[in-house]
């Protein structure tokens, strides 16, 4: 983004108000320019990167960076993840003839994912950590388990192999 624009402007608004007060001050106007001119150029960086904070804020998880290639800002966006689409391999099966069978019950495990913002205070996010790590799962699965079980109302257990007195190793993440 070019900002010489903006900032030639500035520069003739200054004129223009000098040339009210005078030789004087129209004198003082143009000894002001040059210093002014990196002035009003870091200003403008600093608002675009505050602009661009707020953007980011809302793009999360994607984000808008302002880097600054000489003297002018560049924006580079960094789009949130798409989501794959979840395939199972398998035998490629001939679709029924008949109508498609009616939706899943929304709240069977299809297995699909959605993503959310979960904002937390610092003390209940490190707690969260030390639960998970103690019980050997990531925070992600911890989270997954502790909603699931308050909206179960506590039915839920521990998987097989799992939890702090299992004694096993056992692997977390996602699988092609």
């Amino acid at each position: 983004m070019d900002l010489t624009p903006y900032v030639d402007n500035l520069r003739q608004e200054l004129a223009v108000a000098a040339d009210a007060g005078g030789d004087d001050a129209r004198a003082l106007a143009e000894r002001l320019t040059a210093p002014l001119e990196s002035a009003a150029r870091l200003t403008l960086l600093n608002a675009l990167s505050a602009a661009m904070g707020e953007v980011t804020r809302e793009l999360a998880p994607g984000s808008v960076d302002v880097r600054l290639r000489g003297l002018d800002p560049e924006f580079v966006v960094t789009m949130p993840p798409a989501p794959e689409p979840f395939r199972e391999a398998r035998e490629p099966v001939e679709p029924p003839a008949a109508a498609a069978p009616p939706p899943p019950p929304a709240d069977a495990d299809d297995g699909a994912m959605a993503r959310i913002n979960f904002r937390l205070p610092a003390h209940l996010k490190a707690r969260a950590e030390n639960a998970a790590a103690a019980e050997g799962l990531s925070v992600n699965a911890w989270l997954v388990r502790a909603v699931s079980t308050a909206l179960d109302g506590g039915e839920r257990a521990n998987p097989p192999g799992r939890g702090k007195d299992s004694g096993s190793r056992g692997f977390t993440g996602w699988v092609r």
